[in-house]
């Protein structure tokens, strides 16, 4: 029997937990407030689907003024190329036979394509996919302080711009990077240097993309950027409060949970384990925040079961049987964990969307 999803109307005091829920203005007001931001700066905005992987979100993003959209894979790709999106770039280096077929047929599928590359081997798998097809659109990815992917200097970055001129099939369109938290000082140097090294060569940097969330407004502080992408925004949570890029009335999504035992004074179990609450702790001590219960901690996750210590609440005790809302340490998780999103506006059922990009990670 499949899960009786709630009908639009049902309070969601009446719904089956555990459940994220998505607040229908606070979500319109964060995609309001990021496009507004950019739009005063003169920005371009590139959000990323990771975050949310609903293509009818995606469409209130390109409504909002957003030029297109940011994906991580291939097939999260495919499912909003074949939603109407017909500007994606995918971040992530992609290689294998299989993937890079599904890449070709997806870039005659979209008007404009951008993938990154941050290896001639990478570069040469995708020349060697096009082959005579359409021409490809190539960022170098670049690491400006993350510690992740990305070429390490600017001399790499051009250099390997260089080949991605001159392979066929593939066209240089700029610079890509996923800078750390408060690195907009070495973002900006690493793009300038690139960009006088590129046009020592004759080579034109026309996409200059800076991403990521916590940064989002600081974005400004890297003026040579032409975009930026940010995903968790959307519906924020607790990492984002932390880094001061959002409040408490931001948080779009929140997990309701059943208190299904009281084994002793002090504990509480509650039916969100792992399953459905991400076990990303992200700095913190524990795996989410009670928004009733101040000083309560989630402490432990099984598969089934939160274990929550009741011994520093302030709050009256739950008791078996009432309904708790829980902020995620990490929205993105909880995105990927459920079939479908349930939206809500004051408490009440208006929409149960399809998570359409769900486990989309080849």
């Amino acid at each position: 029997m499949a899960f009786p999803w709630p009908d639009i109307g049902t309070p969601l005091a009446d719904v089956l937990t555990p459940l994220p829920v998505i607040d229908e203005d606070r979500l319109a007001a964060n995609i309001a407030r990021t496009q507004a931001y950019m739009d005063a700066h003169r920005l371009s905005f590139r959000p990323h689907i990771k975050t949310h992987k609903i293509p009818a979100i995606a469409r209130q993003q390109i409504a909002a003024g957003a030029i297109g959209l940011n994906c991580q894979k291939v097939t999260e790709a495919e499912v909003f190329a074949d939603a109407g999106c017909d500007d994606i770039l995918i971040s992530y280096n992609i290689m294998g036979k299989d993937r890079l077929a599904r890449l070709m047929a997806l870039n005659d599928h979209v008007a404009k394509l951008h993938v990154v590359a941050d290896s001639a081997v990478t570069v040469q798998g995708l020349s060697d996919a096009v082959g005579g097809g359409k021409p490809l659109l190539v960022l170098v990815e670049c690491d400006t302080g993350a510690g992740r992917c990305g070429v390490q200097t600017p001399q790499a970055a051009a250099e390997l711009a260089q080949q991605i001129h001159a392979a066929p099939g593939l066209v240089f369109d700029g610079l890509m990077t996923y800078p750390a938290p408060g690195g907009a000082r070495a973002v900006e140097a690493f793009l300038r240097e690139t960009m006088a090294l590129l046009d020592g060569h004759g080579i034109a940097c026309p996409t200059r993309s800076n991403g990521g969330s916590p940064d989002l407004f600081s974005a400004h502080l890297v003026p040579t950027a032409t975009e930026h992408r940010a995903g968790t925004y959307v519906y924020n949570d607790r990492s984002m409060v932390r880094a001061g890029a959002c409040g408490p009335d931001d948080l779009a999504m929140h997990v309701l949970a059943t208190v299904v035992s009281r084994p002793t004074p002090q504990r509480v179990v509650l039916d969100a384990g792992s399953k459905a609450l991400t076990s990303d702790l992200l700095g913190f001590a524990d795996y989410g925040e009670i928004v009733s219960l101040p000083g309560a901690r989630i402490v432990s996750l099984s598969e089934e079961h939160a274990v929550v210590d009741l011994s520093g609440c302030t709050a009256a005790l739950p008791p078996v049987g009432a309904q708790v809302r829980i902020v995620p340490n990490h929205t993105c998780v909880v995105s990927n964990l459920f079939d479908r999103m349930v939206f809500h506006r004051d408490g009440v059922v208006t929409r149960v969307e399809k998570v359409a990009a769900r486990g989309t990670v080849w």
